[in-house]
């Protein structure tokens, strides 16, 4: 019970310690509203309308497709609701359409443009399109949350990872750390970028091959760290009395060690996100990432650099990009600070 209380008194101080960091605070604050917003990415920039009102029923597009017969056309395919002569058939004798704030997806191309693609904003396409005639909002949004979850997948892959092998040779030590260590130095020389290009000329490109590449390698850095925790922890008097009542190894890992040794773990979080996004983003940009279809941060990057003259392409991806990483930055500042026992 006493122990219990220590923790969450100590979990106060560090939360306390967070929020003192004003700029650190906000920055998880901003980023939080800007993920949950673009987990709901297809209410807010989406060529379909969420809801439409048509002779006195009501229907839901974004969740069940529509043949066009419904709303009185001729084709039993999926009713194109940018179609004007579909859209006059919506908004006339009483009958409502509602899109969303943005009324592109990230792959719907606009076919009334009066100006060669790339196109710059306009009141139709706030932010221009790109070499496709695809909003770049739209693209911008969906390619956010593409990749702020594989930023979330790809952290918390490797973090498991390097908690598992810096746990074991800590522990343990001896030869095993000792092959351990060996094995690190081997898979650690090895190219990672020559890797991933074999591999993308092999295999279909995909975010879960990315995300198995990736994880492959991304462990390392942390198993160090959490490798000289238990190394510390492991001569402790506590670690030694419970070895001494028959208490297991890995229940001793879990309860005793694991905990104490989750500082350096939480305080890298958000580094560890902030270069797996960026990890993303350039393999994206050289071409080695997600299907082309697929909205990327880095493919935007890519049709910037081939069309230098579309200045909003560029502008646009390398704000919200660096805007990312210098959230995330903030908010790492911020735990390191809050867990740094020199404060607690």
């Amino acid at each position: 019970m006493a122990g219990k209380k220590l923790k969450n008194s100590l979990a106060r101080r560090r939360w306390r310690n967070f929020r003192k960091n004003r700029r650190g605070y906000y920055s998880l604050i901003l980023f939080g509203i800007l993920f949950v917003l673009s987990l709901v990415a297809e209410v807010i920039s989406n060529d379909k309308p969420f809801l439409v009102r048509y002779q006195g029923s009501y229907y839901f597009p974004l969740l069940k497709k529509y043949p066009e017969t419904v709303f009185g056309g001729d084709f039993e395919t999926e009713t194109d609701y940018r179609d004007s002569y579909i859209l006059e058939k919506l908004t006339s004798n009483s009958n409502t359409v509602y899109f969303p704030p943005n009324p592109h997806s990230y792959n719907s191309i606009n076919l009334e443009l009066n100006q060669p693609v790339p196109s710059p904003p306009s009141d139709k396409n706030l932010l221009g399109t790109d070499d496709r005639g695809r909003d770049v909002l739209a693209r911008l949004i969906y390619g956010f949350r593409l990749s702020v979850l594989f930023g979330f997948a790809l952290t918390l892959f490797g973090t498991v990872l390097g908690i598992i092998a810096g746990a074991v040779q800590g522990y343990f030590g001896g030869r095993i750390d000792l092959v351990f260590q060996r094995f690190i130095e081997i898979w650690g020389a090895m190219p990672e970028l020559y890797l991933l290009i074999i591999f993308a000329s092999i295999f279909k490109p995909s975010v879960l091959l990315l995300l198995i590449l990736l994880s492959m390698f991304g462990w390392m850095g942390l198993s160090d760290y959490v490798r000289a925790e238990f190394l510390k922890g492991r001569n402790m008097e506590y670690v030694k009395a419970a070895k001494a009542l028959g208490v297991g190894n890995l229940t001793i890992m879990y309860r005793h060690l694991l905990p104490n040794g989750m500082t350096p773990v939480i305080t890298f979080l958000p580094f560890r996100m902030s270069g797996a996004i960026l990890a993303l983003t350039s393999l994206d940009f050289l071409g080695l990432g997600v299907p082309p279809s697929t909205p990327s941060l880095g493919e935007l990057l890519a049709q910037g650099k081939a069309n230098i003259d579309a200045w909003w392409l560029s502008l646009s991806t390398f704000v919200v990009l660096v805007g990312t990483l210098i959230l995330l930055i903030f908010i790492g500042e911020a735990l390191r600070e809050a867990f740094d026992p020199r404060r607690q």
